[in-house]
């Protein structure tokens, strides 16, 4: 009677501690995501000027406040100057590693230092005088700007340390992510109890080595953007091991490599005149991506977008994501003094075009919206979009005409449970099993939504909110949404616009790809076939997505300052 109570006690603790933990992931992971953009939120520098602009003659004191500024008669400018004989955008002045300079961008009386009219960049140097149409300014310092500057929102609370030291919060990801090993070791139906805990240790070990890179060895003085992305990361791969393990294994390595490549992009681009010299060659091997999928591309779901060597398979089309990034943005001068955006147009239809060749609609759709997106930042010309849009629209009926598969996902759009056993199968699964999960899950393993194609990368918030529940899988889509909010707040103290529309647009295109795979899942929009950023299985897809916040990172101010 007395072993018998002894086994009944240990059952009894056993289930509560497991309904505990489930309790406890939903709130843990609310926690990590509000430190992490806590802590980008705090540790900023004041607003402040970096030199001012004075004009002797009215008194007129002008802060500049970037390292890239445009200056003209348009209140679209940086620095707006109230003269009719200043052009809309009639300069740029930025700052280098050499100092600061100034470039005359077409402007239709000249900009003048020292009383000499300039040609390509200038330097400027302390008490040196500008000319721009009937005004001159003499370039001063930011201290000499005396009056009160508004903060942006986002950074309303600046301090000196950040909301939670960066070892801290790397610990908290850790341990969610050891709750989750704690959780799926005990998964009814296992055969390998402790293979959980293999995959935790690597894990562990991967994430750990890229905290010693970044903050010993290349010296970084913020680690939150990274540590967000672990804490993705780390989801995704901890599910899998529940569904295929070796799959496991192959997202940790591909995050791996991809945390490489987002060392790699960093460094490249840290010069950003020295990327314009790259466009070109990035554009060649983008084509040639994109055309060796459609020449070698293996046919999957109708997309032939895979590459499959031996053991290996590679979509390029989510490597070109980055190239596309990395050719859309440019400095301000450069695109002040270049606002025929024919170049990239073209660049564009030819992804976009290759892309709905070999079949990838949605990626092609991603591809579009991001188009959009630099083109504004570019331009702010709404005729451009409209004329794009307009495009779109006569290529969409197009295709639908010559490609019925697609028109069927049309069909079957809003509409999933009356071709439940058809073309809504999918989308009908996810939406039962997301509700069967309810607010804290059913623990990870115990789902049923891994037995339906495509689960662990088409239909995975699905399988997030069924085994961790929805509250887990709405915070994670939080997490990748309001990079959307923090790449657009720290692009006004980024070193160059390169930077700010990079950020922006890659910040934009995760955004976009996130609704497409959440929301077509759900059958609130056309499932299109995309990955949920970080958490879906997919090696180029991971590498991809670490290569997109690269541009993120890079257009933080603190990014290429060190410790000392």
């Amino acid at each position: 009677m007395k072993g018998a109570l002894g086994v009944f006690d240990l059952s009894v603790i056993f289930d509560i501690g497991v309904v505990a933990l489930r309790i406890i992931l939903p709130v843990y992971a609310l926690i990590i995501v509000y430190q992490c953009y806590a802590a980008m939120r705090r540790h900023r520098r004041g607003e402040k000027p970096l030199v001012t602009l004075y004009n002797p003659t009215t008194g007129l004191k002008l802060p500049v406040l970037f390292w890239e500024n445009s200056i003209g008669r348009s209140k679209s400018s940086d620095v707006v100057v109230d003269d009719p004989a200043v052009s809309r955008n009639h300069c740029v002045l930025l700052r280098r590693k050499d100092g600061w300079f100034i470039t005359d961008t077409g402007s239709k009386s000249g900009t003048f230092v020292n009383g000499k009219r300039i040609h390509g960049r200038k330097q400027v140097l302390i008490d040196d005088v500008i000319g721009v149409g009937n005004s001159e300014f003499e370039f001063k310092r930011g201290a000499e700007y005396d009056e009160q500057l508004k903060s942006s929102w986002f950074f309303s609370k600046v301090s000196d340390k950040p909301a939670i030291k960066s070892w801290k919060l790397m610990l908290l990801v850790t341990i969610f992510h050891f709750f989750m090993c704690v959780e799926a070791m005990f998964w009814n139906d296992a055969t390998n109890q402790y293979a959980p805990l293999v995959l935790f240790g690597a894990l562990a070990a991967v994430e750990w080595g890229f905290f010693f890179v970044s903050t010993v060895v290349l010296k970084r003085i913020n680690f939150e953007l990274e540590a967000l992305a672990l804490f993705l990361t780390g989801i995704g791969v901890m599910l899998l091991i529940r569904q295929n393990e070796r799959s496991a294994y192959t997202q940790l390595i591909a995050a791996a490599i991809g945390m490489a490549l987002f060392c790699v992009i960093i460094k490249v681009i840290e010069d950003p005149d020295k990327v314009n010299k790259l466009r070109i060659p990035m554009m060649i091997v983008a084509v040639l991506l994109l055309l060796s999928s459609i020449v070698l591309g293996k046919i999957t779901y109708g997309a032939a977008n895979w590459i499959v060597i031996g053991p290996v398979s590679i979509q390029p089309s989510e490597l070109v994501k980055i190239i596309y990034i990395f050719i859309g943005a440019s400095a301000l001068d450069k695109l002040q003094t270049n606002k025929n955006l024919f170049e990239f147009i073209i660049f564009s239809a030819v992804c976009v075009g290759l892309l709905a060749f070999m079949g990838d609609f949605g990626t092609a759709l991603i591809f579009f919206m991001t188009f959009l997106l630099i083109a504004f930042m570019r331009s702010g010309d709404f005729k451009t979009i409209i004329l794009a849009v307009a495009a779109a629209v006569f290529g969409v009926t197009f295709i639908l005409k010559f490609k019925p598969y697609v028109a069927d996902r049309f069909k079957v759009w809003g509409n999933a449970w009356q071709y439940a056993q058809a073309e809504g199968y999918q989308q009908t699964h996810v939406l039962t099993f997301l509700a069967s999960g309810g607010l804290f899950g059913v623990g990870i393993g115990n789902g049923f939504l891994k037995q339906v194609g495509a689960s662990e990368s088409d239909l995975v918030f699905g399988i997030v909110a069924e085994e961790m529940g929805v509250i887990v899988a709405i915070t994670i889509a939080i997490a990748v949404g309001a990079l959307v909010i923090y790449a657009r707040a720290i692009t006004t103290r980024s070193r160059s616009t390169f930077y700010s529309i990079s950020a922006c647009c890659a910040a934009g295109l995760l955004v976009v790809q996130l609704s497409l795979n959440v929301f077509g899942a759900t059958d609130i929009l056309p499932l299109t076939g995309v990955t949920f950023p970080f958490i879906s299985a997919g090696g180029s897809s991971i590498m991809a997505c670490w290569g997109l916040i690269a541009f993120i990172k890079a257009a933080d101010e603190r990014t290429y300052a060190v410790k000392r």
